[in-house]
């Protein structure tokens, strides 16, 4: 028997809505065809933005989304992308194939495709080849309500209010594609930007975001909170997980049930990633000013598909991605005080997507139903959770059988359970500290661990419904979690 215990009188704070973010980079089809297309694509669309993939997002309440890139924002220049369609400059895309773009996707449509899924900005702004006055420029565009000539421009291009945008990312990977840059270096380009980083309404705050470590780097970390962390409201971290290294990513869909338990043997490394930085980001804040640390690239990387580019990073999706996404989610709710926004790479066609389309038709991953079991964390109340569970150990890597976390909103529970094991269910019972349930219902994502569904067999995997018994007496949950499941119970 398995035993989980929520403990309702303790908490970490409020789980950030924007935890449950989502990543579009100018890679691929995650924008061009996948969020965009054109009229002669004939594919139903509303300004551009495909209808069929935005009723499919709306369904999980995206919070914030994160554009343009990625290694591509520190190659684009914002002003290339406004204006007339038919006199836009082309880019080459030289960070992902190569392939020559026509900036027909550009600040006007992107905030188009927020608005239309009724979430936040998140903009990855250009160091690497860009300046400062053009960073500054883009966000008095974006945010300026008077006049100035930003603000007129964007008037020009048929845009009267501001948009406001929140967050803006100071470069992506300074350390790597984002310029090549040491952590002291960056901390005085960081300290410069955002210094000219402006506030053009007394009522809104903009978000400065570091460009932070990659994996364990956590001399970067410090470097950058130690010179600029008074200049900066958060900083980011990059992580990834692989089956064995990078030179052995492995197969989306076929794979050996040692390669499941050793990619998610490698996947915890992000608890030991998080609370290493988060210790380090403590440091460095004071009694008026926090510095939040945001995940904005992580989520599964395999090898690409037979037959497709190899640089367009497309990867079909599985119950394995499902179990990853549960794991990795359950330990940034766990980590609230610190961890103030994720962003899973990424949305559309692209890595650990939520949506793959072709042509005209689309399908939904397993990755994308457990963002659906998971949405009403958003912006609850964490509530203090554990296992007492045995260890599943597979040539000699081993994880444990469940992972949870826990939430609290207008009076109900929300426990998310993940069972890792490929083979044996998993009799749980849950202990409620400080609530008295009275009725309980639970659902899942759940499979063979190669599962996934395809575009003509759509429906393979899905949510399925759970029976939870509640005992009010005693205030416990009994549930059966089947084999390799994310597993939701709401308890009122």
């Amino acid at each position: 028997m398995n035993h989980v215990i929520v403990n309702c009188r303790v908490s970490k704070g409020i789980i950030n809505k924007n935890i449950y973010g989502q990543f579009s980079e100018h890679l691929g089809r995650c924008v061009y065809e996948g969020l965009y297309v054109k009229d002669d694509d004939n594919i139903p669309n509303v300004n551009g933005i495909r209808k069929d993939v935005v009723d499919a997002l709306k369904k999980i309440e995206v919070p914030v989304l994160r554009w343009p890139g990625g290694c591509f924002a520190d190659t684009y220049h914002w002003k290339d992308g406004i204006g007339p369609k038919e006199s836009r400059k082309t880019i080459v895309n030289t960070s992902w194939g190569g392939v020559t773009e026509d900036n027909s996707f550009g600040t006007h449509e992107f905030m188009e495709l927020a608005e239309q899924l009724g979430c936040d900005a998140y903009f990855s702004g250009n160091v690497g080849s860009g300046t400062v006055q053009e960073m500054a420029d883009w966000i008095e565009y974006c945010n300026m309500g008077g006049i100035s000539p930003m603000a007129d421009l964007r008037r020009k291009n048929g845009r009267e209010k501001p948009w406001n945008v929140k967050f803006w990312g100071i470069g992506n990977e300074a350390w790597g594609c984002g310029g090549n840059m040491s952590a002291d270096y960056y901390a005085d380009e960081a300290k410069k930007y955002a210094t000219y980083m402006r506030n053009y309404d007394k009522d809104f705050s903009i978000c400065r975001i570091a460009s932070g470590a990659n994996n364990a780097d956590y001399h970067w970390t410090k470097t950058v909170c130690e010179k600029a962390g008074r200049m900066i409201d958060a900083i980011t971290l990059h992580h990834y997980t692989v089956t064995s290294d990078w030179d052995h990513k492995g197969k989306a869909t076929d794979f050996s049930k040692s390669e499941y338990y050793s990619l998610l043997h490698n996947t915890f490394k992000m608890e030991e990633l998080v609370s290493n930085h988060s210790s380090i980001i403590k440091q460095y804040e004071t009694s008026d000013h926090k510095i939040g640390l945001i995940v904005d690239e992580w989520g599964t990387w395999f090898d690409v598909e037979d037959g497709t580019n190899p640089a367009f990073l497309f990867q079909q999706n599985t119950i394995r991605d499902a179990i990853l996404a549960g794991i990795n989610l359950n330990i940034f709710n766990n980590h609230c005080d610190t961890v103030v926004m994720t962003n899973i790479a990424q949305m559309i066609n692209v890595l650990q997507a939520m949506i793959l389309t072709d042509g005209d038709k689309m399908v939904l991953t397993p990755t994308y139903f457990v963002y659906y079991l998971y949405k009403k964390h958003m912006d609850a109340m964490h509530l203090e959770s554990y296992v007492d569970s045995d260890r599943l150990n597979h040539d000699e890597e081993e994880v444990p059988r469940i992972t949870v976390s826990a939430s609290e909103k207008d009076g109900k529970l929300l426990i998310t359970m993940v069972n890792l094991s490929a083979d044996e269910d998993a009799e749980t019972t849950v202990y409620l500290s400080g609530f008295n349930p009275s009725d309980a219902k639970a659902s899942c994502v759940t499979g063979n661990i190669s599962d996934h569904n395809t575009f003509t067999t759509p429906d393979k995997v899905g949510i399925t419904n759970l029976d939870v018994v509640v005992d009010k007496y005693n205030k416990e949950l009994k549930v059966r979690l089947p084999k390799s499941s994310v597993c939701a119970v709401e308890v009122y």
